[in-house]
């Protein structure tokens, strides 16, 4: 989601984008998808290599395109077989608002052309490369490109077992790894250091846990090339600012601000403490959390991605998907990053034992919101999160030309879109630990019309429900109040009569999990703090709560919408139009993808599973896809196209 008004040239701005093939929607209880529809141009610009998302799309001031190529199968030729940046050598967008400025590529139909990535004008040239050699001291390469290292420079690698991993120390830390390190580049933005902007910083995001964004020096030849300077990149995530803020997880998109600074999302799928469209309130109905409880209540568990499975064992038939349980990979691996002594293991290989970290361990809520690289020039650079602006599985946000309002869309089953409106002009703030705002949720007040229609037939009118008001610094503060929780008090909250040091067999771990079932996990908010803040909300208003509720809508954003009753499922590419005061109240359906199980030719020429999308200057919005191979096209490659609308 990128701000079109940034230069006044429309008046729309894309407010928001998630899958656009997901079935089930805002708009009704409309279970079949139509045929593909767009309301304007939509031409396919290049293709990438097999197994790769196209992720981090970015256009230069002269039309230059950039964009990531994140986890390609190992098995592609080289350079198209490791993850990373690259720009369209030969090419630039004319900006002038129209899809005539190049050929359309063709659906890659071969199997050469399906290991490469490919573009309708021009050749994709890599720039930079997972594990490349970075941040040189003394002739000496100090980082590798996109790999986090511990406090005292290890790096944080498990080997996958293929070439391409043993550039880098392997097998480290035994746990789970949210993706092999490097191999998940996502969002970029480039911050020009002189008037024309042919020289600068490249930000990028990586889409790991524990979670980076780099730095690049990025200049501009006299034939319109770009060229990378490796040797003076940098991991900000090895910094220390970086690792003051706790870290982060999961850096999936972005956005440039207004004031000129790169915006860094955490895609925190694990913040889901109650699954799918289940709210906190249907636990305390029913008694037991059996059957809703989502990978947040497990997040300090010995082994947390193991639940799944130890749910199925427990609970036999009437076990359940624990939402986001896939996304506590990399939690483990962000506590040694922190300084954590690594339980029973040693460089080389050990396995990953039952026995829990006691010492630090990363807080859930310090992970999934909007990073700010403040003063992106310094060495090192000075990142924020802005906690007013909610937590949950960021996309991406939309930060506008008011310098106030700030759009987001959540990625995946059930999560949605949120709005905060700053008191006064972010950058107006001496310290952006002072930025105190509202925080919104939106509910869509058209839905019985829009019931059982297609979603291309119907046009979402909204209105915003307030979900709270805080200060940055104070949502710190609420945040800190869980900073000293660790795997030990798992075991010692939800079992009877432990203590640390005593042994941790199966039985003791059931019975923990059993009881974090039923009654959620205890050394966290908690199921009756969301159900009394909703009650209070519903009698005394979003600013009549409790004091000690008032944390709840700020750090646990999805549950406390749910809860009060916000619209949380949007799954096509919908338009919105920007008020005067920016905001929004009509979302216009503008891309709706086939469905998964329609044939070839409906599906071949149609977007599938929109994940990133960036508005260019000239208002033509350039559209990526994450869905490979999850549609019945004739080739698995994700896309990159170029949206005209109509009005244009």
């Amino acid at each position: 989601m990128r701000d079109v008004s940034r230069r006044n040239l429309m008046k729309a701005s894309v407010a928001a984008a998630l899958g656009a093939s997901v079935v089930g929607t805002a708009s009704g209880e409309n279970t079949e998808t139509p045929a593909p529809t767009v309301r304007g141009d939509l031409k396919r610009f290049s293709s990438t290599a097999f197994g790769a998302e196209a992720t981090g799309p970015y256009v230069f001031e002269d039309g230059s395109f950039l964009y990531s190529l994140q986890h390609p199968s190992r098995d592609n030729p080289a350079p198209f077989d490791r993850a990373g940046v690259g720009y369209v050598s030969g090419f630039q967008f004319d900006l002038e608002g129209s899809n005539d400025d190049f050929s359309e590529l063709s659906a890659p139909a071969t199997e050469d052309e399906q290991r490469q990535v490919l573009a309708g004008e021009g050749e994709y040239e890599l720039l930079a490369r997972e594990e490349d050699p970075v941040n040189y001291e003394d002739g000496e390469p100090t980082e590798l490109f996109g790999v986090t290292q511990t406090p005292d420079g290890t790096n944080i690698v498990i080997s996958d077992g293929s070439e391409a991993g043993d550039i880098a120390e392997t097998g480290n830390f035994a746990s789970t790894q949210y993706g092999n390190a490097a191999s998940n580049p996502d969002a970029n933005e480039f911050v020009g250091t002189n008037a024309q902007e042919t020289e600068g910083y490249l930000f990028t995001n990586w889409e790991n846990s524990p979670g980076n964004v780099t730095r690049i020096p990025l200049s501009q030849t006299s034939d319109g090339e770009w060229e990378a300077d490796l040797e003076n990149a940098i991991n900000l995530a090895n910094t220390e600012p970086m690792r003051e803020l706790g870290g982060t997880r999961v850096n999936c998109y972005g956005d440039k601000t207004p004031w000129g600074t790169m915006v860094s999302s955490e895609e925190n799928y694990a913040h889901t403490r109650v699954s799918l469209t289940a709210t906190v309130g249907d636990v305390v109905e029913a008694g037991t959390g059996k059957g809703l409880r989502g990978g947040h209540e497990f997040w300090n568990r010995p082994n947390p991605t193991e639940i799944q499975g130890a749910i199925n064992e427990y609970y036999g038939d009437e076990s359940w998907y624990v939402q986001g349980y896939w996304a506590l990979d990399g939690v483990e691996l962000l506590a040694y990053y922190l300084g954590s002594d690594a339980p029973d293991q040693s460089p080389g290989g050990a396995t990953n034992t039952l026995t829990p970290i006691g010492d630090e361990y990363p807080n859930p809520y310090r992970h999934g919101y909007h990073m700010d690289i403040r003063e992106p020039t310094a060495d090192p650079p000075q990142p924020v999160k802005y906690y007013v602006m909610g937590r949950t599985a960021w996309e991406a946000p939309d930060f506008q030309n008011d310098r106030q309002t700030v759009y987001g869309c959540s990625d995946g089953d059930s999560k949605g879109i949120y709005k905060f409106v700053a008191e006064r002009p972010i950058p107006e703030y001496d310290d952006p630990m002072d930025v105190a705002g509202t925080l919104y949720a939106p509910k869509v007040t058209n839905s019985d019309a829009a019931s059982n229609r297609p979603p291309s037939e119907v046009d979402l009118e909204i209105e915003w429900l307030e979900l709270g008001y805080a200060a940055n610094d104070e949502i710190e503060s609420w945040i800190a109040d869980y900073d000293d929780v660790t795997q030990v008090d798992y075991l010692a909250s939800h079992v009877d009569g432990w203590t640390e040091g005593d042994a941790v067999t199966p039985a003791v771990l059931e019975e923990a999990d059993r009881e974090v079932v039923e009654n959620g996990n205890q050394d966290y908010i908690t199921d009756a703090e969301v159900v009394e803040w909703a009650d209070q909300y519903e009698q005394r208003g979003p600013r009549g709560v409790d004091e000690d509720l008032r944390r709840v809508p700020f750090l646990e954003t999805r549950a406390a919408a749910k809860e009060v009753g916000a619209s949380i499922e949007f799954s096509v590419v919908y338009r919105g139009e920007l008020t005067h005061d920016y905001n929004v109240t009509t979302l216009e359906p503008v891309i709706v993808g086939p469905a998964f199980d329609q044939p070839a030719e409906t599906a071949d020429d149609a977007l599938r599973n929109v994940d990133n999308v960036y508005v260019m200057d000239d208002g033509r919005v350039l559209c990526l896809e994450d869905g490979f191979a999850e549609s019945n096209r004739s080739y698995p490659n994700d896309c990159v196209y170029v949206f005209e609308p109509e009005d244009l």
